[in-house]
């Protein structure tokens, strides 16, 4: 039987050290691993708790080794965070075997090493109710308690104020729920809901979207018989408002200009009932090929795909679709809950060259809508300055759009602006998301 921790640690590496997302290497490492099911759903956890959690642990590790984070080999240095993960978060793997596991993977590099993780895991454990922070200092202690950097912290603060961002950050640390679009094409709500009962998922109604089923416990949804058949497809409820807020209408034309993998794609031509064309953009032709398989399984047929720079203006676009769809590319502040490494590989520099990048798209998108027609802009961001800053910075550009007020309904999540657009704050539901409605008047 394979060792799940050294798994972990693989995983781990690969995510911190070659920018790969933690999703997918996840998915692949247990794919061809032969771990039950039940390790399996320990390594799931260990990963992505100790990716949640690298803050704080990192602040904690620091406290017992001599030289710092800096000075230690990677291996190792990841191999003390899982470990110091499940001691502080794990109640039902016992301390004594954590501890024993992370020597025996330490030996692997040196019994030198393996001594130094020994010697900081046990000195860790003599020190389980220290406090390794200011107490007086409420940025630091929200850091440390809530494992973000400070820089996240402070923005989040200077934007929506102290309790909202505590909030917040509980909300990218909930624990996602899978949820799946019924898709309307091939099958009803309620026979769908039925199906799945039968095939023995634990589910309940969606929070927020009618077309929403929450899975809360059971197989995985890729190998189940109605995904496989394109009945239903995963789908986070955020993403799931973006299709019907752009009021679409039978036989139009419309474009999504950053379209893969095409969840708001084939949602648009769910809503369209398989009629008109929807013309699906992305600037990386590989990730169309997921458009593609997505639009294959679900059995829509009006979608065209094509490669393109969204941010590069295209003259043959000009005035032709009732609706576009930007789903720019965004920092990911609010899916950190599913990508826990976000938050250790984003910075202010990034989140403002992406600005840049965001505004030449919004500028080229507003040329292609016909009068009459809409722009909806969404994010998977809870940075303003992406958000309620860019569709201002818009309106002053583009004189000929105003906003059209959004609402969903009264939910705790949901702030709705002065101006008609939506932030959606992240929970055990949804992800941080916000939506934009821009109408072309002239």
């Amino acid at each position: 039987m394979e060792n799940s921790r050294k798994i972990c640690v693989e995983i781990i590496e690969q995510v911190l050290n070659k920018d790969s997302y933690s999703n997918i290497v996840l998915r692949k490492e247990l794919n061809k691993s032969n771990l039950n099911e039940k390790d399996k759903a320990l390594t799931t956890e260990i990963v992505y708790g100790t990716l949640k959690y690298k803050y704080m642990i990192d602040k904690i590790l620091n406290n017992f080794l001599r030289n710092g984070l800096e000075k230690i080999d990677s291996y190792i240095l990841n191999v003390l965070r899982i470990s110091v993960y499940q001691i502080k978060f794990l109640d039902k793997v016992p301390n004594f075997a954590v501890v024993n596991e992370a020597v025996e993977l330490a030996k692997s590099k040196s019994i030198g090493v393996s001594k130094l993780v020994n010697g900081v895991l046990r000195n860790y454990l003599r020190n389980l109710n220290k406090i390794y922070y200011k107490s007086n200092d409420l940025v630091e202690g929200l850091s440390f308690n809530y494992s973000f950097d400070k820089w996240i912290v402070k923005m989040f603060i200077d934007q929506y104020g102290i309790k909202t961002t505590e909030n917040i950050l509980k909300g990218l640390n909930e624990r996602p729920a899978v949820t799946v679009r019924v898709n309307n094409l091939k099958i009803d709500y309620d026979e769908a809901y039925d199906r799945l009962i039968t095939e023995g998922y634990d589910i309940e109604d969606g929070y927020a979207c009618p077309e929403a089923i929450v899975i809360k416990r059971g197989k995985s949804i890729e190998t189940n018989p109605l995904f496989k058949e394109g009945l239903i497809t995963v789908q986070d409820e955020s993403a799931m408002l973006v299709a019907p807020s752009m009021e679409i209408k039978e036989n139009s034309e419309i474009i999504d200009l950053c379209s893969a993998p095409g969840g708001k794609t084939t949602h648009i031509s769910e809503v369209m009932n398989n009629t008109g064309v929807v013309k699906a953009y992305d600037i990386h032709l590989n990730k169309l090929s997921l458009v593609k398989e997505n639009a294959l399984r679900l059995g829509v047929k009006n979608i065209v795909c094509s490669q393109m720079d969204a941010s590069i203006y295209n003259e043959d676009l000009k005035n032709t679709a009732e609706a576009v769809l930007i789903d720019v590319p965004c920092s990911g502040l609010g899916i950190i809950r599913k990508k826990p490494e976000i938050k250790y590989t984003k910075n202010l520099k990034q989140l403002n060259e992406i600005i840049d990048i965001q505004r030449k798209i919004m500028n080229n998108a507003a040329a292609y809508v016909k009068v009459g027609g809409n722009l909806l802009y969404s994010t998977c961001t809870l940075n303003n300055k992406e958000n309620v800053k860019n569709i201002k910075w818009f309106l002053n550009e583009n004189p000929q759009y105003v906003v059209e007020p959004l609402y969903y309904g009264k939910l705790d999540n949901f702030i709705y602006d002065d101006i008609g657009c939506v932030t959606i704050l992240p929970n055990k539901y949804m992800d941080g998301f916000f939506i934009a409605k821009l109408k072309r008047q002239w």
